[in-house]
């Protein structure tokens, strides 16, 4: 690939973050990133995702049911 779009950008970006692009690919990765302010922003939206969701998940033993209001609940059991 000699040349990489935005579009090839979304399509090797879990790989690239994940380290598993490598060699020319990678290199043409970061040569198109380097030049393209969006893809940069789309790379850190990105990042900053995968940190949020991993947040979310960082008490196992979290009880979600005591979250939920009692009223909701019902509401959601009475339309059941």
């Amino acid at each position: 690939m000699k040349k990489m779009t935005c579009r090839d950008v979304a399509d090797f970006l879990g790989d690239y973050v994940s380290g598993e692009l490598a060699g020319d690919l990678r290199t043409t990765f970061e040569d198109h990133l380097g030049r393209c302010v969006n893809c940069q922003r789309f790379l850190a939206q990105y990042r900053e995702t995968i940190r949020v969701g991993r947040a979310a998940f960082v008490d196992p033993d979290a009880d979600a049911t005591t979250a939920v209001p009692e009223d909701l609940v019902r509401a959601i059991l009475r339309v059941r």
